[in-house]
């Protein structure tokens, strides 16, 4: 492990994610998942985060897609609160959805919104009766 990537990771996770999400991960860490913590803060977040070439919002935005199209609705609802803590806005993620809509299928835009609607509604970002539980 690198510990210079490793912390640098670590900030940008807390930055994008929030320090309670990063706590709470770290915690539930243990002698087995231990290495897939360290691997996913000093590659994904210190390697690829940190990179300046784009900015924090559009690897959210990114993100958002790639996470839609490969069903992962759990680390999508992680990833909404992120590109909402990075200044994304409602119609940006509108119009990621619907661009996975076109190229993904329209299965996976319409998981993608029915996640994304409830984060935004628990953000209250979106007006609207209370968020339908949609990951446990």
């Amino acid at each position: 492990m690198n510990p210079e990537l490793f912390e640098q990771g670590l900030a940008v996770r807390r930055q994008v994610l929030g320090d309670a999400y990063v706590d709470a991960a770290l915690a539930r860490a243990n002698d087995f998942n231990q290495p897939l913590q360290e691997m996913v803060t000093e590659f994904a977040w210190g390697t690829v985060w940190t990179n300046d070439d784009l900015p924090l919002r559009t690897r959210s935005l990114i993100n958002i897609g790639l996470l839609c199209a490969l069903n992962r609705p759990h680390e999508l609802q992680i990833h909404l609160r992120g590109a909402l803590n990075n200044g994304c806005t409602m119609e940006e993620i509108r119009a990621v959805l619907l661009q996975v809509g076109a190229y993904c299928g329209l299965p996976a835009a319409v998981d993608g919104f029915r996640v994304a609607t409830a984060v935004l509604q628990e953000q209250g970002v979106l007006p609207g009766a209370p968020p339908v539980p949609t990951v446990a």
